[in-house]
């Protein structure tokens, strides 16, 4: 019989709640992706506990220390990923799980420009099939390593969820950044969507 994921909440042969599974998640979230995104931020089930699925930094979901290889299975819960605070979260309209994520839940393979200059628009491409035009509603921003200096890369991409910046992407947005003076210091970084990104003091780069 049908698991009636939208409609009741999931019961054992007992009548307790049943632990969630990777298998009753992607049902739901199958349900849900018919009509888009879902609004997995309108929702408000009780929290069930932890999975063990982890994203790790490279992007790779695992369930239960395996890797899932299914494309489509990855994409359906990436849509209902939700960050709450600092941990993050699958939701559905009657269940929430905790799950690990590594670094941001996402990475961003590729990217487009549009137009030109100061007024380009560079849209990214997640490894989840999530496209982002960087601007105000999505901003880029760079981390350092505190020990090494080296940066990381970020741009946002829905609802408090970030994608990290590939290293080949990485360096050819190196490759069309600029310098421009922004809160009274010089900085190398990029223009898009009428927003300029600093990346890096223009100073270390002399």
């Amino acid at each position: 019989m049908a698991k009636r994921i939208w409609d009741e909440k999931i019961v054992n042969a007992r009548g307790r709640k049943a632990q969630p599974s990777a298998e009753s998640l992607a049902a739901a979230a199958r349900n849900a992706a018919r009509s888009g995104l879902p609004p997995v931020h309108l929702w408000d089930p009780p929290f069930c506990g932890d999975l063990d699925i982890r994203i790790a930094r490279d992007g790779t979901w695992f369930y239960l220390g395996t890797p899932i290889g299914r494309r489509e299975l990855v994409r359906l819960f990436s849509t209902i990923l939700r960050r709450d605070g600092d941990a993050y979260f699958l939701v559905t309209p009657v269940e929430k799980v905790r799950i690990r994520v590594d670094d941001a839940p996402f990475v961003a393979v590729d990217f487009d420009i549009e137009g030109k200059g100061r007024g380009q628009t560079l849209v990214f491409k997640t490894n989840v099939g999530d496209s982002a035009a960087a601007g105000p509603g999505h901003p880029i921003r760079v981390e350092r390593d505190p020990d090494t200096g080296e940066p990381s890369p970020y741009v946002h991409v829905r609802a408090g969820l970030e994608a990290l910046i590939d290293r080949k992407s990485f360096y050819r947005l190196a490759e069309i950044g600029t310098h421009h003076e922004t809160e009274g210091e010089r900085w190398f970084g990029l223009w898009s969507g009428g927003v300029f990104f600093p990346m890096i003091p223009s100073r270390e780069l002399a």
